[in-house]
């Protein structure tokens, strides 16, 4: 259903308005039960993932590269205006052509995505979505199965994350925790050897961890300011540490969820 914009102030397309507001876009999405998708590229890769668009917005210039989805999705409306006018409602140039309010998936049940998983992530209070969106993309591409998020951490869903992430947020199931550092005890509970990523003394080297060959392992990595707190630090079975040149302390959280990934890897 194409419906062409004639108008900035169009009360349907409010799911686009101030989209670089971020304070704004954190509490209205997951309150109104959406979010963003941005490029044609990450909304064929939600739509494949079996979510359902609210609603599709695009540049008129941009209109043959969706046409098969649009088809495809006859009843959802497609809001098409001039570049100007797009980026008035937005506050951001479509220069990736096209957007998608997508309806956010029912939450993943933990106990169930637990029961299949092998490896998985623990982001404690990562608060930056680049830095999620990156996180996610690795553990698509490293083999793990599974990501939880505490209480704090930033949300998957927010648009720059899962542009980063080339819509591995889409590929990667994940569930947010329900309490902090006492949400481990359920990895506990599930079999799971917990190892949190810190900058502290006795540790495991990546390598010893990796050389453990734990059947169930969790990652655990902090933000990317305080690190982990100290009650995750005393609740995992073991702090891990990856070991760094030249007089460099510690990695980017992303980069070291990379390096963590790859060295914990089972299929080697």
């Amino acid at each position: 259903m194409i419906i062409h914009l004639d108008n900035a102030a169009d009360p349907r397309v409010s799911d686009y308005v101030s989209l670089t507001d971020v304070q704004l876009r954190k509490v209205k999405e997951p309150a109104e039960g959406l979010y963003i998708a941005e490029s044609p590229k990450v909304v064929r890769r939600a739509l494949a993932a079996g979510h359902r668009p609210r609603s599709f917005f695009l540049a008129e210039k941009r209109l043959p590269e969706v046409l098969d989805v649009l088809e495809a999705h006859p009843d959802v409306p497609a809001f098409v205006g001039t570049g100007a006018m797009l980026e008035q409602i937005t506050g951001i140039n479509l220069h990736r052509g096209a957007l998608a309010a997508m309806h956010r998936p029912a939450p993943v049940n933990l106990p169930e995505l637990l029961a299949g998983a092998r490896r998985v992530a623990v982001l404690e209070d990562v608060s930056d979505h680049t830095n999620i969106g990156a996180i996610f993309r690795s553990a698509a591409a490293l083999g793990v199965d599974a990501v939880l998020i505490s209480p704090s951490c930033g949300d998957p869903l927010y648009r720059r994350s899962i542009r980063v992430s080339m819509g591995a947020v889409f590929q990667v199931p994940w569930a947010r925790l329900t309490d902090g550092p006492a949400g481990l005890d359920v990895l506990h509970e599930a079999g799971f050897t917990t190892a949190a990523l810190a900058l502290v003394a006795e540790s495991l080297t990546i390598k010893e961890l990796a050389a453990r060959n734990d059947h169930k392992l969790a990652l655990i990595l902090g933000s990317e300011g305080n690190g982990l707190s100290p009650d995750t630090l005393a609740r995992a079975k073991h702090t891990v540490m990856i070991p760094m040149h030249a007089g460099v302390d510690s990695l980017n959280v992303a980069a070291a969820s990379a390096v963590a990934f790859f060295a914990t890897d089972p299929r080697g």
